[in-house]
Formats: C-alpha cells, sequence, structure tokens
C-alpha cells in the first residue's frame, strides 16, 4: 500500500497489486497501454502521476484517515499515525522507524509456524515479500521451516537486521525487476536481481560456503535455500 495525505484531511489510497505502476508523464506523452488514472498537480503543471495496471488488481481510493500526526503505534490493529482506515490491519514494515521490535519478537515467538511463515505474515510485519524472506533466511543460514517458538530473541533480531540489509541494498538498486512491470516512476527497471544469494538460483553455488542452491515448494510457491548453510530442522527432514 502506499497513500498520499490530502489538504481534505483524507488520504488517496494506491494498491498496486501484481501489475499496478505508478509513473510520471509529462502530460503530453502519449497514454500508456493499461492507463485506469490520470492525476495532476495544480502546483507541477509538467508533470502528471498515472496509473497503468494490466491485470486489474489494484485501485486507487479517496479514503479517511486515523490517528493524529504525532500518534505512534506498533502493532497491527492499533491506532497510528495518520493511518488509513482500510490499512489499519497491516503492521508495520522494518524501516518504520515506529516498529515496536521487542514487542514484534514476542508475538512471532509466540507463533507455532515456520519463520518465513512469521515473515510473510502482513499482520506481523509488513513489506515482506517471498525474495526478500528468501535472502534474508539465507543472510543468517536459517531454514525457512525452523519453528518459530524455537528460535531465540537474539536469532529474531539477527534476522529482523538482515531483513532491515536486504532492504536497503533493494532499493539502493532499484528493486527486483524481473520483468517491464516492475519499474519506479520513471519506468527504470531495478537491477537488485544481480545480487540475489538464493532466490532464483535453484542448481547454481551458494556465494556463502559453495553448497549447491535448491528450490522447494512453499505455499504454492517456491523457497529458495542452500542445502548446505541452510540444513533442514529435523522434524522436516
Amino acid at each position: 500500500y502506499l497513500w498520499c495525505p490530502l489538504d481534505s484531511g483524507a488520504a488517496l489510497l494506491c494498491h498496486l497489486g501484481m501489475s499496478g505502476q505508478l509513473l510520471l508523464h509529462p502530460p503530453e506523452a502519449a497514454d500508456p497501454r493499461h492507463l485506469r488514472a490520470r492525476i495532476g498537480f495544480a502546483g507541477d503543471p509538467e508533470l502528471q502521476l498515472r496509473f497503468v495496471d494490466q491485470r486489474m488488481f489494484g485501485g486507487l481510493a479517496v479514503v479517511p484517515v486515523t490517528g493524529t500526526a504525532d500518534g505512534l503505534a506498533a502493532g497491527a490493529g492499533t491506532t497510528s499515525a495518520l493511518l488509513p482506515v482500510p490499512v489499519t490491519h497491516i503492521a508495520r514494515d522494518p524501516l518504520d522507524p515506529a516498529l515496536d521490535e521487542p514487542a514484534l519478537i514476542r508475538r512471532i515467538r509466540s507463533r507455532r509456524t515456520g519463520i518465513k511463515r512469521a515473515l510473510l505474515d502482513q499482520t506481523l510485519l509488513s513489506g515482506v515479500g517471498n525474495i526478500y524472506a528468501d535472502e534474508a533466511l539465507w543472510a543468517v543460514r536459517l531454514h525457512h521451516a525452523r519453528a518459530t517458538d524455537r528460535l531465540s530473541g537474539p536469532v529474531l533480531t539477527g534476522l529482523l537486521d538482515a531483513v532491515r540489509t536486504v532492504f536497503r541494498q533493494a532499493l539502493a538498486e532499484g528493486g527486483t525487476s524481473f520483468d517491464g512491470l516492475y519499474v519506479d516512476v520513471d519506468g527504470r527497471a531495478g537491477y537488485f536481481d544481480r545480487s540475489l544469494a538464493v532466490y532464483g538460483r535453484a542448481g547454481q553455488t551458494c556465494r556463502r560456503c559453495g553448497g549447491v542452491v535448491v528450490r522447494e515448494p512453499f505455499m504454492n510457491r517456491s523457497a529458495f535455500r542452500c542445502a548446505r548453510c541452510q540444513r533442514a530442522p529435523r522434524r522436516v527432514r
């Protein structure tokens, strides 16, 4: 989710879905295919924000806002600073300065699930997708099925640090663009895929230990890990 506070006190809320794009174009530029909305700026008539969505899974909406400018909260489902009402169930993301890390670690350890499932649970921590979960787990040598209630606080602290590191590296390189749908507002592709340690590298050599990267089915998707330095828990074997 992305949102822009409006002078009215509401917010323009955007969900990109699987294929949505927000692109900045001059007004005279030809409309891209699958254009869904065009937004002009009173203070900058030389630019338009265009919402393009091929599959129409995303959307735009003007929505009410809850919270106050100085309100802070850490958990999902609580009132937080200027938060659009439709996303109050979504947790804070790893780079949010208001993230309450000790509370998050307690919530993760209270779950009886695998650690990758917990990372992908947007009510615990938002913004972590399949690619960056695999990359962070590789960084701390954890198998995706390690039980959350058996992981110590220091181990989870290290994992969250790894998630932040992966996020910052990916942001610095424009994200991971596997095709033309994943571009920035100027239409430029990211190149973090060149730095991926395990995701999409099945059969190749681990960049750290020389083991083999394997691909395993996971929640109708895939999980990538090094078979040598991210060993499966005994019960998974």
